[in-house]
Parts: structure tokens; C-alpha cells; sequence
């Protein structure tokens, strides 16, 4: 009898759908978010060895300085994550051509004519004489003007390394320059401006999953 139930036992469990386990680890997203809140010190790598590209490494260097978040260590053993990245800065010609044309015309004609005549005893004459003109004109006038303007076309890709090597961060962006500043200047503060938004926006939701939990 306990022979028979405990296979009937047996098989009523292994009929049963097993529930998957839930994984204890943080989602990947969370984990990035909680590394990227404990960065302080950067380590800002080099960006390449052309002049441009130091040029860029030196605009996120300041830009990163000037944030007042950061501290910006020249020396990588004691940064909370490196900053690598590769960047390019280059310059172009744009043509700008604008060109205009007027054109105005004028014609004028005109035509007179007279006739007389006469009859004398069962004879008669008539004559006639006519005169016309015609005038024509046309002017034109073409103006055209072409300038050309020099652009600073600058793109940076740049990554957020913990020491352990995993990427905590990544962005990539792009400038034409600002009104104020050249490409490269514009480029840093964009990619500080999008790690200081980042940066704000894991802390919310740290904050907002502690609330719930």
C-alpha cells in the first residue's frame, strides 16, 4: 500500500509544470547603473595620436573638469573608470551660390496714311500716301554672387571602462560647431552633457527601486 502511493506521488509531481527560478542577480541595466554611481575619479585615455584627436582629448578633459563631478586623474591605476575613445576632427569647403535675373522688354508701333482725289469733267484722280514705324526693345541683367565657408566637422565615440574591464557607459556624438565655440569644444561638452544626464537618470532609478522594495 505505501509502495503504491508514494508512485502515485511520483508520478503527480513529475506531471506538474516546474516553476522556473528567478534569477538573483540584478538585470544588466541595473548592475551598469550601480557601477556608473560609484565613478568619481577618471582616467581620461588617449584618443589617438593624430593632432586632432588630442585636441578632442583635451576639450573632454576640460569639459569633464569644468562639470565640477568629477575628479580627473592623470594617473589610471587610482581612477574609478577610464575614458577611452577615438575621435576626429576635420575641416571642409561649403560653396554657397545665389544668382538673379531680371529681364524687361518693350515694343511700340504706329501707322498713318491719308488719302485725296478729285473729278473734273467725267475724269477723276485719287492718290494716297502712307507712313508706319515700329520700335523694339529688351534689356536684361544677370547678378550672381558666390562665397564659400570653411566647416569643423568633429565626431567622438567614446567609453566608460570599470577596472574590472566591463563598459559601465558608451555614447557616440557629432558637431558642426556652436556659434560660440569650434566643433571639437562643442563635441566634449556634448558627450559631458550626455554622461551627467545618464548619470542623474541610474540614480532615479535606484532611488525609485529602493521606494518600491
Amino acid at each position: 500500500m505505501c509502495v503504491v502511493l508514494f508512485l502515485s506521488l511520483l508520478l503527480f509531481q513529475s506531471g506538474q509544470p516546474s516553476t522556473p527560478k528567478a534569477d538573483p542577480r540584478p538585470s544588466i541595466e541595473a548592475e551598469s547603473a550601480a557601477k556608473l554611481q560609484q565613478v568619481r575619479r577618471i582616467y581620461v585615455d588617449s584618443f589617438g595620436d593624430t593632432t586632432e584627436a588630442k585636441q578632442l582629448q583635451a576639450m573632454v578633459i576640460n569639459a569633464l573638469t569644468e562639470s565640477k563631478k568629477f575628479i580627473i586623474t592623470e594617473r589610471e591605476y587610482m581612477a574609478d573608470a577610464v575614458l577611452r575613445g577615438t575621435g576626429l576632427e576635420k575641416t571642409s569647403q561649403e560653396l554657397h551660390a545665389i544668382g538673379e535675373s531680371t529681364a524687361v522688354g518693350a515694343a511700340a508701333a504706329g501707322h498713318s496714311g491719308s488719302i485725296s482725289g478729285s473729278v473734273v469733267n467725267g475724269n477723276g484722280s485719287i492718290s494716297g500716301s502712307g507712313a508706319g514705324a515700329a520700335i523694339a526693345r529688351s534689356m536684361a541683367a544677370e547678378d550672381s554672387q558666390a562665397t564659400t565657408e570653411t566647416v569643423n566637422d568633429a565626431r567622438v565615440a567614446v567609453r566608460l571602462v570599470s577596472p574590472d574591464g566591463d563598459v559601465i557607459w558608451a555614447t557616440t556624438k557629432e558637431s558642426k560647431g556652436a556659434k560660440y565655440k569650434g566643433a571639437s569644444a562643442d563635441v566634449a561638452a556634448q558627450v559631458v552633457k550626455q554622461l551627467l544626464w545618464d548619470l542623474e537618470k541610474a540614480v532615479k532609478a535606484t532611488e525609485s527601486s529602493k521606494r518600491s522594495n
